[in-house]
């Protein structure tokens, strides 16, 4: 296998789109090898790399089916369950907490001894 053609950042010629790109337009690589690769320079450190793939013979993305959506329903009433109180949160468990904002930091109860 040859070396990937390179090209500079915003100078890749028709016909090469990155994952993102391939998705925008509701297309998904497919198999296909990398067909070359864009590079952006920065200093002191090494260039970022994106890798491109041909928008010819992209496919199209998959449909989702029903139980690939029921999968990812459960897995979002998964990210926002508190493992501490068991309780929907409301919004996605923070990783760094790994409880609702509630039992993480409870209000003081009030103590006789605390007036």
């Amino acid at each position: 296998m040859g070396a990937l053609p390179v090209f500079r950042w915003h100078l890749a010629p028709d016909g090469y789109a990155t994952r993102r790109q391939l998705r925008a337009r509701d297309l998904r690589p497919g198999g296909q090898d990398v067909a070359a690769q864009l590079e952006r320079p920065r200093r002191r450190r090494g260039p970022l790399v994106a890798y491109l793939y041909r928008v010819d013979l992209a496919k199209p993305v998959r449909p989702m089916t029903p139980a690939k959506w029921a999968a990812l329903a459960k897995a979002n009433t998964a990210r926002r369950t508190c493992p501490h109180c068991r309780r929907d949160a409301g919004y996605v468990i923070p990783p760094s907490l790994g409880m609702c904002v509630p039992c993480a930091y409870p209000e003081p109860s009030d103590s006789p001894g605390s007036r």
